[in-house]
């Protein structure tokens, strides 16, 4: 997984580039280029294995999240570009991928002569399973969400467990989804403080994580009642803030009925 800040100017970026002759002479070439696409190219002993994956430059995101997967078992890959500011996605599937080596995968992380990587890239990362791509998981594990007669930490809760919710009352948890993701770039985690937001105590989530905002100024501005808003757009140093530490981070979900709004530390959040 790669995530980077495209460039403002329209260049060409290599964005990770390695080259590794511990099992054979084994290259690896991601590219952003012109116009909007990616591609990759992996090679080794003179076979070659590339995939192009064109998305809309028109609609322009400063941000793209790259991810390339293999399962040899199955003969099947996939290279997918996310815009997790914009909430897009597209995907295209590989028949026949190429895959690393692990002793390619711990060079190319623990010896940073041996790989080029653009000024723009924010993080690169590797995991050991295929990872799914979409809407990720977006509470801390110990976010306290309101059941049917007390709070229960969102890392807890399991299918068929009521909570409770703004639109619909008391709903069942339908699934409990968590994974465990960099904690950088667009996953960096966000602190957001009590008593802000109506919140009883401190919460950490996702930038993603959106929370319904309401009041007057919202009812002025938007013309109804609440808005949803996206934890870092409310990063201010002061009610919210990005945090700092381990390289990654353990992200849990529910999934609801009807997608109804919970209750978290007293604070209206999007299931």
């Amino acid at each position: 997984m790669i995530e980077t800040r495209l460039s403002p100017d329209g260049r060409p970026q290599t964005l990770l580039a390695f080259e590794s002759y511990h099992c054979g002479d084994f290259k690896l070439s991601v590219q952003a280029i012109p116009g909007g696409g990616v591609v990759l190219v992996m090679a080794e002993n003179g076979e070659a294995f590339h995939a192009t994956l064109d998305h809309d430059a028109q609609d322009r995101a400063d941000l793209l999240r790259i991810s390339y997967s293999w399962d040899l078992m199955l003969g099947s890959g996939r290279l997918a570009i996310e815009r997790p500011e914009h909430g897009k996605m597209v995907k295209l599937m590989l028949e026949r991928p190429r895959a690393m080596r692990v002793a390619d995968v711990r060079a190319m992380t623990r010896e940073p002569g041996r790989r080029l990587m653009d000024r723009d890239v924010e993080f690169f990362a590797v995991s050991d399973r295929v990872e799914p791509v979409g809407p990720t998981p977006s509470l801390g594990g110990d976010v306290p969400v309101l059941g049917s007669d007390r709070y229960v930490s969102v890392g807890d809760l399991r299918r068929g467990d009521l909570v409770e919710t703004l639109e619909a009352g008391l709903v069942p948890v339908l699934h409990a989804v968590r994974r465990t993701v960099p904690a950088r770039g667009s996953f960096r985690p966000v602190r957001l403080r009590a008593p802000y937001f109506g919140l009883r105590h401190d919460i950490v989530v996702a930038p993603d994580q959106r929370l319904v905002v309401g009041g007057p100024e919202v009812e002025y501005i938007f013309g109804r009642e609440a808005v949803l808003v996206p934890a870092r757009h409310l990063v201010n140093g002061i009610s919210a803030i990005s945090l700092s530490g381990p390289p990654t981070v353990t992200y849990c979900q529910v999934i609801l009925p009807r997608h109804e709004s919970m209750i978290g530390a007293g604070c209206p959040i999007e299931s």
